[in-house]
């Protein structure tokens, strides 16, 4: 998800607004410690127009 972000340019605040999130929601779910429904996967998904399969792909998740 936060490669997707960076790629758009958007801060973490920037994404939960384009969400309807809150910015420590985001920040949660990048680090690992929240797990989002599917429901909210498919926000953050759409406000970064990816498919949300693109956001469950570890391949690129940084060590």
């Amino acid at each position: 998800m936060r490669k997707h972000r960076e790629e758009r340019g958007w801060s973490q605040e920037e994404l939960a607004f384009e969400c309807g999130l809150h910015r420590t929601y985001i920040s949660g779910v990048e680090r690992g410690v929240r797990n989002p429904t599917v429901i909210v996967l498919q926000k953050i998904a759409k406000a970064l127009k990816v498919p949300a399969a693109a956001l469950l792909d570890e391949s690129g998740r940084r060590q």
